[in-house]
């Protein structure tokens, strides 16, 4: 379901809120909104001060160079062939 990998990505630290725009078409105000309306408001704020705090979730608090969403040697999900190397 859609909605349980968005906020799947939302509690990950590296995925970016641009990455969760970029696949589901919600921006950061959006995805907020849905986390508090989907979550206990205690696991709410829990998210929302660990979100605040983590670089890695806005782009502009981001390292220069990191310009990726995705790990540069996962393929596109569907394609994935390294996912189980020995």
């Amino acid at each position: 379901m859609e909605l349980d990998r968005i906020i799947e990505m939302a509690w990950e630290d590296r995925t970016p809120f641009d990455a969760i725009e970029f696949q589901f078409g919600l921006n950061e105000a959006a995805v907020k909104e849905l986390m508090k309306k989907e979550l206990k408001f205690s696991s709410y704020k829990l998210w929302r001060k660990r979100v605040e705090n983590c670089k890695t979730k806005h782009a502009s608090k981001r390292m220069i160079g990191i310009n990726r969403f995705k790990c540069n040697l996962q393929r596109c999900i569907s394609n994935n062939k390294i996912s189980k190397r020995r």
